[in-house]
């Protein structure tokens, strides 16, 4: 028996369309699953400009997550659902997030949004007795000192991950997170992208490299099948041990 085989599953990747979300995408079709994702663009075919986006062999949905509204709408293409990953994310930089219109944005894409994705899924879940990742961050356990609102929705998605686990537990559907370190995605340019940002920030990760999409992918992977069967609630933490100083 192969745990890591998801044929005949179906995966819905929210903020899958680039990043993290798209790697963890790409990590579970390749693996059998039959993987839709949600993206802020009109169209897959909008996203052949950006190096960190691939959507072959993915279902494509456009879904602004940063109005509930927008996800209540929205028809889902499945009955059932065997995988609802939650990687929708984004930060604001220049001191946006300490003034409320910034704060507010940056709450309800990280974790107003995770909620009613929840929400919207929890039947075809239930019915598949089914797995639920949140894709949080490192920031949830340490303080962000540019970033209130980045820092303030992560440790609410670390907080929510542990309810919706224990108040899903008994409808079969197992909520679990992953808390990534430093990953080389658009949303990290501003240090990744700067030599000197980047060779301060690698000499506080003692295996000395960037956290990729496919490192983060191999958790979900984990996450969601029977090799964790018995794990609830938690929030794995994938940051090369930056957070272990």
């Amino acid at each position: 028996m192969n745990e890591l085989d998801f044929s005949n599953k179906t995966v819905l990747v929210v903020g899958g369309s680039s990043g993290i979300g798209n790697g963890i995408a790409h990590a579970f079709r390749e693996r059998g699953a039959t993987v839709h994702v949600w993206g802020t663009r009109a169209s897959a075919l909008d996203y052949t400009d950006s190096a960190d986006s691939r959507l072959d062999g993915l279902g494509y949905t456009q879904v602004d997550v940063s109005d509930a509204a927008n996800i209540e709408r929205c028809a889902l293409p499945f009955d059932r659902l065997d995988v609802l990953v939650q990687a929708q994310g984004t930060v604001l930089y220049d001191r946006q997030e300490f003034k409320t219109p910034g704060f507010r944005k940056v709450l309800d894409i990280n974790l107003t949004s995770l909620m009613a994705c929840a929400d919207k899924c929890y039947g075809p879940l239930r019915e598949a007795r089914g797995a639920m990742i949140v894709v949080s961050s490192a920031a949830a356990f340490h303080s962000t000192r540019g970033n209130p609102a980045y820092n303030a929705s992560k440790t609410g998605a670390f907080g929510l991950t542990r309810t919706l686990g224990e108040a899903w537990a008994r409808e079969g559907i197992r909520v679990n997170g992953i808390a990534p370190g430093l990953v080389d995605t658009k949303l990290t340019r501003v240090t990744t992208g700067n030599p000197k940002r980047l060779e301060g920030a690698l000499r506080n990760i003692p295996l000395g490299r960037l956290g990729t999409p496919q490192d983060m992918a191999g958790a979900a992977l984990f996450l969601a099948s029977p090799l964790s069967a018995y794990v609830l609630g938690q929030t794995l933490l994938v940051d090369g041990g930056m957070l272990l100083a």
